[in-house]
């Protein structure tokens, strides 16, 4: 059984504290308060039959948000936006990216902080470009107060160590289909292209179009999502046989997620409504193409929470764990190790906004999607 402790990293000059939850010892003492039978005791929650460990990798900023995650040479990348609230404010200070790194899973220290001065940088997204380098894509925003003035997509990679990043610099859109809203929000790359797809703000629609690139800085058009709400945040992953999957969110109308797929050269699409509304959409595709996702879900009582969901071709989704979260939270990022299913992501639910790190026990992930 896993015990609650707290350790202290002496390779962090922050001081800070990595808190390790013993799920198992924390739901029995639950239990045996709550006075509860021998039967209902055996009962296996989700906790219990999925998640392993859990951990505050930082905490140090006012508001830490929006992280994703990756693995390159045995070591693992976390990246998030530390910030003074969720937007500048007329009384805040623009974003910084912390990129921070582990070679346990346990131990993490800051390895590198991008700062663009003017620019409020947010939500990054990290990838490992096939020639073996970190490529790490930020949004960058122009605020007055709390109003979105203009924004653009930068991009900066590492040498192929990850040791070091260079400068950001901006990313180019196909003239084609280039705005001053341009969002680019996510690279997934797949036999040596990398596909993402860039989203344009309007008042009354957005539009949101898949595009490709093959440096990671040029990206050519490919196809317009034929979706409507205001489609934004989109992640795209390809099964084995090459399949494009699109997981977007909307925020127009009924707010609900889509779900989508195309066949090489991708520009025609099959589209799938889902059930409720996302946030910081992200899924994996697992052997055999089953789907695996995590986002922020809105409940029937108005709270918000990060889950894990299965996600199926005909739209339907099954929460298969809440993490434990709340309030302003979601944006994860997704690193599979064998048998075992990091998560990052960031909530509020123990005071501001941290990031935290789950481990999950895939297999038994894999089994009830089955």
């Amino acid at each position: 059984m896993a015990i609650m402790r707290e350790t202290m990293h002496p390779g962090d000059s922050s001081g800070r504290m990595t808190k390790i939850i013993g799920i198992g010892l924390m739901l029995l003492l639950m239990t045996m308060m709550a006075g509860a039978s021998l039967t209902a005791s055996a009962q296996e929650t989700p906790a219990q039959r999925y998640l392993l460990t859990l951990e505050r990798i930082y905490d140090q900023a006012p508001h830490s948000a929006f992280t994703d995650l990756v693995e390159l040479g045995g070591r693992l990348y976390c990246v998030f936006r530390d910030g003074t609230g969720h937007v500048p404010g007329s009384a805040g200070n623009n974003g910084t990216i912390r990129v921070m790194v582990s070679d346990d899973r346990l131990n993490w220290r800051t390895h590198a902080l991008l700062i663009e001065p003017g620019i409020d940088l947010r939500d990054p997204k990290i990838s490992v470009t096939p020639d073996g380098r970190l490529m790490l894509l930020v949004g960058g925003s122009v605020y007055e107060g709390e109003k979105l003035i203009r924004r653009k997509t930068h991009v900066a990679f590492s040498d192929r160590t990850g040791a070091r990043f260079g400068a950001l610099e901006p990313v180019i859109i196909d003239r084609r289909i280039r705005t001053d809203t341009d969002w680019l929000w996510r690279v997934t790359w797949h036999r040596g292209t990398g596909y993402g797809v860039v989203y344009q703000a309007g008042e009354d629609e957005y539009r949101a179009h898949v595009v490709s690139t093959r440096d990671g800085v040029n990206y050519t058009f490919v196809s317009t999502l034929n979706v409507v709400g205001r489609p934004n945040e989109t992640t795209l992953r390809f099964t084995a046989d090459g399949e494009m999957i699109a997981w977007v969110r909307r925020e127009r109308g009924n707010r609900n997620g889509f779900i989508g797929f195309s066949r090489a050269p991708y520009r025609q699409w099959s589209w799938k409504e889902q059930s409720g509304r996302l946030g910081g959409p992200n899924f994996i595709v697992l052997p055999g193409g089953r789907l695996l996702g995590s986002t922020r879900a809105h409940l029937a009582d108005g709270r918000t929470v990060t889950v894990v969901t299965g996600l199926a071709r005909d739209g339907a989704t099954r929460t298969l764990l809440t993490l434990p979260s709340g309030g302003d939270t979601s944006y994860p990022g997704m690193v599979v190790r064998g048998d075992r299913l990091l998560i990052s992501y960031y909530s509020s639910h123990e005071g501001h906004s941290a990031i935290y790190l789950a481990t999950l026990n895939l297999r038994e992930l894999t089994k009830s999607l089955d």
